[in-house]
């Protein structure tokens, strides 16, 4: 049975996510991490992507971008997984497929859904009890939402922009929203959203599909 194609909005913003096979452990060394960040920023510059958020996890991946072209994102995720599984077997002499299968995708039309998709990722860290707070967590796009380091992968989003009318007020917006607990209503959305494989969360309407990479 073909599998059903993914709707795709050029200048929607996308939460993806992708987990490793069965769960297992797809980052060993900070040098996995480094290798995934810089084919994801070769990808996305090829393919049209803009990233605003991300986060890495030792078996599983978040990302928020807005593609340009209705198969920017599949075309992204693609190249993307290709090309780390081929460093990763390289890397630990390892064969066969590194990923699950189809990454899992929602639409994020909705301006309170799109910060707290940014609010979500970030916080995977602190929901997993890795860390304490999103900023002792080193591979996600916290340091440069909030913190104003230097990320070339990060653009940010429109949403994100209207927080403030300059970078130092929009930071310090983004920083407070870390202060109270993210809404669990806002945690099991995403969550359904994202498990709707590529639908449009509750009232958005599908513009466009894309054939499954």
């Amino acid at each position: 049975m073909p599998r059903r194609a993914r709707i795709a909005v050029p200048g929607i913003p996308w939460h993806i996510i992708q987990r490793g096979n069965n769960r297992s452990t797809c980052f060993h060394a900070p040098k996995d991490y480094r290798c995934y960040l810089a084919t994801l920023r070769e990808q996305a510059e090829k393919h049209g992507c803009s990233i605003h958020a991300y986060v890495l996890m030792t078996n599983h991946v978040h990302l928020l971008l807005t593609p340009v072209r209705e198969d920017s994102a599949a075309l992204l995720m693609k190249h993307l997984g290709q090309r780390y599984v081929q460093y990763f077997n390289r890397s630990y002499r390892r064969t066969g497929t590194l990923w699950e299968g189809r990454f899992r995708s929602c639409l994020a039309r909705d301006p309170q859904y799109v910060l707290g998709c940014y609010r979500y990722i970030e916080l995977n860290p602190v929901r997993a009890g890795m860390v304490r707070h999103p900023g002792e967590y080193l591979w996600s796009s916290y340091h440069a939402n909030a913190r104003g380091v230097c990320d070339p992968l990060i653009t940010p989003h429109e949403d994100y922009r209207r927080l403030g009318r300059s970078d130092t007020e929009r930071r310090a917006s983004y920083e407070e929203l870390f202060v109270s607990r993210l809404d669990p209503e806002i945690v099991a959305g995403i969550r359904r959203a994202a498990n709707r494989r590529g639908k449009p969360v509750r009232g958005q309407r599908p513009l466009l599909r894309v054939p499954p990479p």
